[in-house]
């Protein structure tokens, strides 16, 4: 029979259902500000480990982050402070599973294997049994991953250099995410706090690997993952730092919160990743025009046309539409999901017949890559028109109650500039009446970087 960790600490420090669960989780992660699209994904993470309504939305920037890496990361390294039961050196849990209300998680049995003769390296299922330093950020990793293997390490009383020891050796590639649990200063006034948290930032951020755990109660487990970042030419950037008084607290007696990615350089996407993506969708339409319509073998690429996005793939002759199909949500590889509503938008979109050769010939190709969409709240309509950006806001409009949706690429703002006009006419797109409050609706906004055959030419 199969040694399972069960959720410790389901229905205190998260939910113990899994629907109102993955519900909460999909609300954190809507709530984050990334709408900018960047190529890669970090490799590490430090995160907060308190309950949900006090450190969620803070973790919820970093497991944002990675994203893309769906499909790619297949294991995950994670350590976490103990909190409970003392342990010396690094402790494994001697299950094969970890349980939370959205699955059963295999512990890598192939990665422990690698580590179990290190000295420092322990076992301990006391340790780890009622410790959540671990267990909460399971719920995000499931949410965002999908599918993965894990290495759960619970640290305690080791030095740093020790820790560094284990995650060189776990390090691998991109198939491998490390993430250190972590809060920051426990008890203190909220000016206090923001005050020595700003300190500890800042060392985080340069790599000092003497931080102290009044300054962080995972400080062994963080500083031996600064030892080992630096070592692999890392850099650090702060996602999110708040504490318990900015979330669900009072101001008294506060506990802090932040989160980093640790990633090798990200350079921005630019004119040579959209004359890939163009020409993965011509070749994908001209393969399909031979192939009566069937879709060929999906594109292989570079790394980065393996993470998961999602786009939307337009035709136009002219100034006139031919066809567009994407979607809203990354479901796939950013090569295959351009290839695929390329194909789509050619011999799918059913506002139009199957494109011909000869109409190919003289079609215009526009692929537009899309940051994942975030809640846009708003107080009433004012409010929201108040809050559009006009030419940069992609915007989705949902109505629940009707099961009625729509989007409008931030390119229809070219056709419709007034802000007033563009909500009408998306209602209007979704077969919502003009009358319904638009406070009965729900909207989300992404950003798109977008390039275009005819454009790239020049």
């Amino acid at each position: 029979m199969a040694l399972v960790r069960p959720a410790a600490v389901a229905g205190m420090f998260y939910p113990g259902d899994a629907r109102t669960l993955a519900a909460d989780v999909e609300e954190l992660l809507g709530g984050t500000e990334n709408l900018v699209p960047r190529l890669g994904f970090p490799k590490a993470l430090v995160v907060p480990h308190a309950g949900y309504i006090y450190s969620g939305g803070v973790a919820a920037q970093a497991y944002d982050a990675i994203a893309p890496a769906r499909g790619i990361v297949q294991r995950v390294v994670l350590l976490g402070p103990v909190h409970r039961v003392a342990v010396r050196g690094l402790a494994l849990p001697g299950a094969e599973f970890f349980d939370t209300p959205l699955g059963r998680i295999p512990v890598d049995r192939e990665a422990i294997a690698s580590i179990r003769a290190l000295p420092q390296v322990v076992e301990s299922a006391a340790t780890h049994a009622e410790e959540h330093a671990l267990e909460v950020q399971l719920p995000f990793l499931q949410r965002v991953l999908g599918e993965f293997s894990l290495v759960p390490l619970v640290v305690g009383d080791a030095a740093p250099e020790k820790v560094a020891e284990v995650l060189e050796r776990l390090w691998g590639g991109p198939e491998t995410l490390i993430v250190i649990s972590s809060d920051l200063s426990h008890y203190h006034s909220y000016e206090t706090a923001r005050a020595i948290d700003g300190a500890t930032v800042q060392a985080i951020l340069g790599f000092d690997a003497g931080i102290r755990h009044e300054q962080a109660c995972g400080a062994t487990p963080v500083a031996g993952m600064l030892i080992a970042a630096r070592r692999k030419g890392l850099a650090a950037e702060l996602l999110d730092c708040r504490n318990s008084g900015d979330t669900a607290g009072d101001k008294t007696r506060v506990v802090g919160y932040a989160s980093f990615a640790l990633a090798s350089e990200r350079p921005p996407y630019g004119a040579e990743h959209g004359r890939k993506l163009l020409q993965i969708a011509r070749q994908s339409i001209s393969a399909a025009l031979v192939a009566r319509g069937q879709p060929g073998a999906p594109p292989a690429g570079e790394p980065w046309l393996r993470e998961s996005r999602a786009t939307f793939v337009t035709l136009m002759q002219g100034e006139e539409l031919r066809g567009c199909v994407g979607a809203l949500e990354a479901q796939r590889p950013l090569a295959e999901d351009v290839a695929e509503n390329a194909r789509a938008a050619a011999f799918e979109d059913a506002r139009f017949k199957p494109l011909t050769p000869d109409e190919f010939a003289r079609t215009d190709i526009e692929v537009s890559l899309l940051s994942t969409p975030k809640r846009l709240s708003f107080e009433d309509h004012a409010d929201l028109i108040a809050r559009l950006h006009p030419g940069v806001d992609g915007i989705i409009l949902e109505h629940s109650e009707e099961g009625k949706h729509a989007t409008f690429l931030p390119q229809v703002w070219e056709g419709l500039p007034d802000p007033e006009q563009f909500i009408a006419h998306l209602k209007q797109k979704a077969g919502i009446s003009l009358s319904v409050d638009i406070r009965r609706c729900k909207l989300k906004r992404y950003t798109v970087l977008k390039w275009r055959e005819a454009e790239i030419r020049q």
